[in-house]
């Protein structure tokens, strides 16, 4: 395991610093046509290496077991390469690699800012691999809409955003000095983009979705069988909303009845910010309270307004945690901001899907005992491949799991937050279905749309935010009900205290589900 992630981190330096690995942050790693290729060979070597090796303790057998199941993943998505068909993944890696660490300030800003200065020197050059690379009869025009609402915000991003970050004068014009060539550079894109002609198509198609839940989530079916799970779920969510909804006074179902909660929502982004902090907090305090999981050592959830370059992208509150091949155990909470081009209309759907009563669930789900605890908490563990793969399937699913189980503590002590708890879920099953029907052709985009804003309660304008996000990043939506279904099921099987369940299975790493059952069961 060491040699691998020796080489692993030499080939993803962007990974490897994001997690806290020294001596890989000044630069953005090769993303030439080239390097991409002689990497896939790599991949297939070491599972060719790690498939021939047996024994050892049950800890060797999981940490083989995970590496595994990413190459196994990676490898089959080399018939569908991201850096052929999508120009977010260049985007996304240069952002990330430059905003996230001023984020974190873990290092003296003199260090943060040299690496800095190294990567944006880097950025032509990424961004004229990305023009090389992607091929217009593999590249969906979606990807290049979604693409061109990431590169519209550099220019501000880099040249405002990440210097008004540094403290110091000096470094802050040294910074956004050495910005101006990248900003210039993704000027350019941006114009590339405009013209580009895609003839693509972004649906995976049944046969890899299924391969990948296989192969690389370790689980015992395929795309139709999740499909039809979706459906259940979603059936037996929609006979407990009604029920719950009786309870609130509302005839006209839970829809009618989510419409009027929705509307007592926080008047401004800023007050949807303060009134999430406000929450997560109080969740904390009922985990302590209740001694529902170990709580590491330091831990700290930040809330902030979401970065301005995922704002084009994502819809939906999100996290990232801390780097855990690191000391520091702060994560961030990031609230769902709209970008600047957002009318007032928009905006107040925007708050209308973070309405008060849904508050609470959000909170659990992100941060205690969601997101922030378990990867706070799983950063502890001394298998360092745990810290650096993780299958949202494993991540999301805790997250869903754990909604479901503080309610059944008394958390969600109302018909108001019963009903805006199981909104979460359903939203989550109608995901399922959603994210299935999409990439094996059985749904169109307008259909995907019109089912999410009426098969939960999201607004139109948020609904086609997801329905984007599933597009592009296939077998990811599912990945939350299904791994919390997964979760309750081991935990049906445990010997011991809830407790002792929660601290054994998160802390074990975010596992594919398989391998999370043999680390809690043994």
């Amino acid at each position: 395991m060491d040699e691998f992630l020796t080489w692993y981190f030499a080939h993803n330096p962007i990974s490897a610093t994001l997690l806290g690995a020294p001596g890989h942050e000044h630069t953005l790693g090769d993303f030439s046509a080239a390097g991409l290729e002689a990497y896939e060979r790599e991949q297939a070597s070491w599972l060719a290496r790690l498939s021939a090796v047996e024994g050892g303790s049950l800890d060797d057998r999981i940490d083989r077991g995970l590496v595994m199941s990413h190459l196994r993943g990676e490898l089959a998505l080399a018939d569908w390469p991201w850096w052929r068909r999508d120009p977010t993944g260049y985007l996304g890696a240069i952002f990330s690699s430059l905003f996230v660490p001023f984020q974190r300030a873990l290092s003296e800003e003199s260090a943060l800012v040299a690496a800095a200065i190294s990567q944006l020197a880097e950025v032509p050059g990424v961004l004229d691999a990305c023009r090389t690379n992607l091929d217009p009869d593999l590249t969906a025009d979606l990807m290049v809409q979604r693409a061109l609402g990431q590169a519209r915000t550099a220019r501000g991003l880099l040249t405002r955003t990440i210097p008004g970050m540094v403290r110091d004068e000096n470094l802050r014009a040294r910074l956004a000095e050495a910005a101006e060539p990248a900003a210039a550079a993704f000027d350019d894109f941006v114009t590339f983009l405009e013209g580009f002609r895609a003839g693509g198509s972004w649906r995976m198609g049944e046969k890899l979705y299924s391969t990948l839940l296989r192969e690389r989530e370790m689980l015992s079916y395929g795309a139709a069988e999740l499909h039809a799970r979706g459906i259940e779920q979603w059936n037996l969510l929609d006979a407990q909303m009604t029920e719950v909804s009786r309870r609130l006074g509302t005839s006209d179902g839970w829809r009618a009845a989510l419409e009027t909660l929705m509307d007592d929502h926080p008047p401004t982004l800023e007050a949807m910010r303060a009134e999430y902090d406000a929450e997560t907090q109080r969740a904390r305090e009922f985990v302590r309270s209740r001694d529902l999981v170990t709580f590491p050592e330091g831990e700290e959830c930040v809330v902030l307004p979401s970065a301005e370059y995922n704002r084009p992208i994502l819809a939906v509150a999100h996290y990232i945690a801390p780097p855990p091949l690191s000391s520091s155990r702060t994560g961030y909470f990031f609230v769902p901001y709209t970008p600047d081009t957002f009318t007032p209309e928009q905006v107040r759907q925007r708050l209308r899907s973070n309405y008060r009563a849904g508050m609470p669930d959000i909170a659990v789900h992100e941060a205690y005992p969601g997101h922030h605890w378990h990867l706070s908490y799983m950063a502890g563990n001394p298998r360092t491949v745990r810290k650096v793969f993780r299958t949202p399937y494993f991540t999301e699913g805790w997250g869903l799991y754990v909604e479901k189980m503080v309610h059944e503590q008394g958390y969600f002590d109302t018909p108001a937050t019963e009903l805006a708890f199981l909104d979460g879920r359903i939203f989550r099953a109608a995901r399922i279905v959603v994210d299935t029907a999409l990439h094996c052709e059985d749904m169109s985009i307008e259909e995907a749309e019109t089912f999410m804003a009426t098969k939960s309660a999201l607004s139109p304008e948020t609904a086609r935010g997801e329905v984007n996000r599933y597009c592009a990043w296939p077998t990811q939506a599912p990945s939350y009900l299904t791994g919390a279904l997964e979760i309750d099921r081991i935990r049906e099987s445990f010997k011991g205290s809830l407790k002792e369940f929660h601290d054994r299975i998160a802390g074990s790493g975010g596992l594919p589900l398989g391998l999370a059952e043999l680390a809690a069961l043994g």
